[in-house]
């Protein structure tokens, strides 16, 4: 395509990620008019596989897909390096796109501790695989982050001593409480065994930046160049400095030094928000540099909507709250598909019923997780809310919060066969205070006081 080529499409997603893909394949079961997809990438992620656990909390798989394989939907691979608001046009490096309805679903990219070779994030595909290249030569490594990625990463690396370094006093604090972290504790240490090869399609080797990773970026066991796994965690401290010699070394800021083969920054993300804008027109950004958007997903520019990682939400709702995981990607994407068509055909819409409770369905050390609703009181006051928790030690980790005797958050860890009963007390917002005793007794089918 030249630059001076000018296409048209009703409907423009930016994005091949999981929020951009489910956007575009969403739209092309609400309608026929042109769809176009615009991807730094020729591979974009897709979403398989997925399994609801209860009406709302799903779980699923993200397989690599060529963008030739999409089926009604165009697409130009390339980079955005303007958005015309008025004019409504998106200009790329290689082709001028008009539209009638704009999406926004470029991400975000992980924070760096710094710009070194030996300081890496795990954001695609390819970044992975130069990880697993590296980590074979490697004997020490220090991981620097408490969340997702960090918790997969001590989990399934073999063969390779692991300096861990957290800012909180308990592991994975994003979705556990220090219970929690307990329960996992005596995992920590476990040589994992080498699953059987899962075949998947995949399409690599193409340059690009690829699409942040999916649920299951960490396929296979990963393995080091020492003989024995350890783990040892650095609790509530931070990095003070990180120099390089014969070896990287890590100075931490509560004085211990360790040397390493290469640092892994997993310190979250920063959202992908700044697009170059025509006619003095500004996006509205939040303070964690997303781009806001009201419930319709819609920026504070016309016609210009956001979703995923790159969007931060303007609204509030009882039970659920946004946080930047591939679960809430799908759920923004297909909504933000649904508020692009109704507003096109000037139709009623109303929010998705998904947004009344957050969910997010994954899985630690070897164990299904499922979060519903404010699972770690997230807003509440301590002396606002109880906790009931069961435990048995390397079966189950169950943890009800409760506000005025009614259910509002869970964490249920193992096969608890909870997550439906948890899921429509949040709902429904049933008084329980007479049945506290007995709603995590195990000799007790609790199913039967709500038939």
């Amino acid at each position: 395509m030249s630059n001076d080529e000018e296409i048209e499409a009703t409907y423009v997603i930016v994005g091949g990620g999981i929020a951009g893909m489910s956007c575009a394949e969403t739209l092309r079961l609400y309608t026929k008019d042109p769809i176009l997809l615009i991807s730094e990438s020729p591979t974009v992620k897709v979403v398989t596989n997925i399994k609801f656990h209860t009406k709302m909390a799903a779980g699923f798989d993200v397989e690599e897909k060529c963008l030739q394989t999409l089926r009604d939907i165009k697409f130009v691979v390339g980079e955005v390096i303007s958005i015309d608001s008025v004019a409504r046009i998106v200009y790329t490096n290689n082709v001028k796109i008009n539209y009638q309805k704009l999406c926004l679903c470029t991400g975000a990219t992980p924070k760096l501790l710094d710009d070194k070779d030996y300081i890496i994030a795990l954001r695609d595909t390819h970044s992975v695989e130069y990880f697993q290249t590296i980590l074979g030569q490697a004997s020490q490594i220090v991981i620097v982050g408490n969340g997702g990625i960090a918790t997969d990463l001590v989990y399934k690396l073999n063969d390779v001593k692991i300096i861990w370094v957290i800012k909180d006093n308990y592991i994975s604090s994003h979705f556990l409480d220090a219970g929690a972290a307990e329960f996992f504790s005596n995992y920590l240490n476990a040589t994992q065994v080498e699953p059987k090869v899962v075949k998947r399609h995949r399409y690599t080797g193409e340059k690009g930046t690829g699409a942040a990773l999916g649920p299951d970026w960490h396929s296979g066991v990963m393995f080091g160049n020492n003989k024995n796994k350890e783990v040892i965690i650095e609790y509530t401290t931070s990095i003070k400095s990180i120099s390089k010699d014969k070896q990287t070394r890590v100075e931490l800021e509560n004085g211990k030094t360790y040397e390493c083969d290469f640092v892994v920054s997993a310190i979250g993300v920063t959202p992908n928000s700044d697009i170059e804008l025509k006619n003095n027109k500004q996006f509205d950004i939040a303070p964690d540099n997303g781009i806001k958007v009201d419930w319709k997903m819609e920026t504070n520019l016309p016609d210009i909507f956001a979703a995923g990682d790159v969007c931060t939400t303007e609204w509030k709702s009882d039970h659920w709250f946004q946080m930047r995981l591939w679960t809430q990607a799908r759920q923004m994407g297909i909504y933000a598909a649904k508020c692009m068509f109704h507003r096109n055909a000037n139709e009623a819409l109303y929010q998705d019923f998904c947004f009344e409770l957050f969910t997010h369905v994954t899985t630690f050390f070897g164990f299904k997780v499922i979060l519903l609703g404010l699972y770690n009181a997230q807003g509440l006051e301590k002396n606002d809310c109880e906790l009931l928790v069961r435990v048995t030690d390397g079966q189950e980790y169950v943890k009800l919060v409760l506000k005025s005797g009614r259910v509002v958050g869970a964490v249920l860890i193992g096969d608890t066969d909870l997550e439906e009963m948890c899921e429509n007390l949040i709902l429904n917002q049933i008084d329980i205070s007479n049945l506290k005793d007995d709603l995590l007794d195990p000799n007790i089918d609790i199913e039967d006081y709500f038939d």
